[in-house]
């Protein structure tokens, strides 16, 4: 009998961790069906969850159909609310060019960038 741990991010800074020991031949939806109620997904919110593709074994997209075997991490992600492209850019703005990334300054009297 296979151990799978079961990772859900509920909401932002908010992950649900479940270990899970299931059959032999158990699939990814069959895993996500026994555990909906401690995971806190409904009827409806597993069957989006399912048909957008938002379930993955160590970070990598999976079908719900995939069998998992023992030592995977079946993960359920939340689906993004903004473009990451987006909120680096808002971060930027906000913090201002001297103070991120590169062109921050990393030593007292350093040059940007070094």
């Amino acid at each position: 009998m296979p151990e799978i741990t079961v990772v859900c991010a509920t909401g932002p800074r908010q992950v649900v961790e479940l270990l899970h020991t299931a059959a032999a031949d158990t699939t990814a939806l069959d895993v996500l069906q026994a555990l909906m109620q401690p995971l806190g997904l409904d009827a409806t919110a597993l069957q989006a969850v399912v048909n957008d593709g938002r379930i993955g074994v160590w970070g990598k997209p999976i079908p719900a159909d995939r069998v998992l075997v023992e030592g995977d991490r079946l993960e359920v992600y939340r689906p993004l609310t903004v473009d990451p492209k987006v909120a680096r850019r808002a971060r930027f703005v906000r913090q201002g060019a001297k103070t991120a990334g590169l062109f921050a300054k990393k030593r007292p009297g350093a040059k940007a960038g070094y």
